[in-house]
């Protein structure tokens, strides 16, 4: 169906075109899976079938050894699961189970992907003629031959869930932090090589991705990073584990979904850098449960909405020294109900607030209220001061419902931050303002 050598051009948005046929009667979420699962398999296999021939020519007979594909991070693919036996048998009306028999294959003899993988390809609501189509075009693709195919599957697997998150609107929310989000807060904390990075709602792990992409830039090594994270979402979950698999980096995401604040997979977890997105004012998060707990060193949260919280949480996780980015709706700045108020003048004035950047609208899929991006910084270089940038008027807008940011609006920001933590930011009218924390909290609620 697809040329070869087109493979870079575009490939994603062919996976996509021809995966919007499989929509049919399939419920989203379930359709979801079908796309990503595939991306995930094919990848799975061409690393494998690399490795595999590697194992042949060097003729010490450790091909089918499981074992000699551990030092390299590549799952081991059963015969039965392997893609030239997928991919011979496209066409034919078994191909459904073919699949789902596959992922229950790689499952059972990889640990790491116990009930991870999608089993609902034999589904009679999956048109198995458009199924063995999206098969073809995986299968002229040479994907996992060099590092640069590897990133091509991993951007076909981001573009997809973007495209996702776009059809689903507010469910797509549960999953999926827009890449002007992503960049902003990656590029404001600077992660640096040989840093612990923790996401307690991480969605689909786009904070780790993007977080790993910048240490790579910066240090040419995108495994001089420490990944943890935690998902209540079963699927999202399941997405998270597939994402970071294909993009090699190896993480802990507990060994299965759970919810961050009734079940901490990593309580004894020191953080030198917390991204998040988390649901906004999410509620019930199970207050009832949880009111002596040593999270709340600055109040108990309200039962009915968790951003303090998730704050709180973070700041318990947060190393000496560490740095956190976060998103909050903007209520989280001026509400004064049910003990907010009280617990967000507690967190000023112990110098914690390094800077808010107030973002424009439309910049999510899932909601179009306005959102602020809170650093929280233990060890600030600027003591007493928190710096207020106002990014409202930034971006461009890239259809009639939402916005984007270029790299140089990210630069711009991520710049301004920089020039405050030197101690050389000036207050620039309409844009920047320097606050004092004795000031802050009265400004922050006029």
């Amino acid at each position: 169906m697809t040329d070869k050598n087109n493979a870079n051009i575009g490939f994603e948005k062919q996976i996509w075109d021809a995966a919007c046929v499989l929509w049919g009667h399939i419920p989203a979420a379930e359709y979801r899976n079908v796309i990503i699962g595939l991306i995930f398999l094919k990848y799975i296999s061409t690393a494998f079938d690399k490795k595999y021939k590697q194992l042949v020519a060097e003729g010490d007979g450790f091909e089918n050894d499981p074992d000699a594909y551990l030092e390299d991070n590549v799952f081991f693919v059963p015969a039965e699961a392997r893609w030239d036996k997928i991919a011979a048998t496209a066409h034919k009306p078994e191909i459904g189970t073919v699949i789902d028999d596959a992922m229950r294959e790689i499952e059972a003899d990889n640990k790491k992907l116990k009930n991870v993988l999608p089993k609902n390809y034999a589904s009679p609501d999956l048109d198995k003629r458009i199924l063995g189509d999206v098969v073809d075009l995986f299968t002229n693709m040479d994907m996992g031959e060099t590092e640069g195919n590897r990133d091509v599957l991993g951007r076909t697997y981001e573009y997809c869930i973007a495209q996702f998150a776009a059809k689903e609107g507010k469910g797509g929310g549960e999953f999926y932090t827009p890449s002007s989000i992503l960049n902003t807060l990656v590029s404001v904390l600077k992660p640096y090589s040989n840093c612990r990075v923790y996401d307690p709602c991480c969605g689909s792990g786009g904070m780790f991705v993007q977080s790993a992409e910048f240490i790579q830039v910066h240090s040419s090594n995108i495994g001089a990073i420490s990944i943890y994270g935690q998902e209540a979402n079963p699927d999202t979950w399941k997405m998270a584990v597939m994402n970071l698999t294909i993009r090699g980096l190896d993480a802990n995401l507990g060994p299965y979904h759970a919810d961050t604040f009734t079940n901490d997979l990593h309580p004894t977890l020191k953080a030198d850098f917390i991204l998040a997105n988390p649901p906004f004012n999410y509620n019930p998060w199970g207050q009832e449960k949880l009111k002596d707990d040593v999270r709340w060193k600055y109040g108990l949260p309200p039962a009915s909405n968790a951003n303090f919280a998730w704050i709180q949480h973070m700041i318990h996780h947060l190393a000496p020294n560490g740095k956190i980015g976060l998103v909050l709706a903007n209520g989280a700045l001026s509400t004064q109900s049910s003990g907010e108020g009280e617990i967000r003048k507690k967190i000023i004035e112990d110098d914690l607030v390094e800077g808010i950047i107030a973002m424009p609208t439309q910049l999510f899929y899932s909601v179009t209220i306005p959102v602020t991006l809170w650093f929280i910084t233990k060890g600030k270089k600027q003591e007493g001061k928190t710096v207020f940038i106002d990014a409202r008027k930034m971006g461009h807008m890239v259809d009639r419902k939402h916005r984007d940011f270029t790299d140089e609006d990210i630069q711009k920001i991520a710049d301004t931050f920089e020039a405050f933590q030197n101690g050389i930011l000036k207050d620039e009218k309409g844009f920047v303002l320097l606050l004092h924390c004795k000031t802050l909290q009265n400004r922050i609620i006029s």
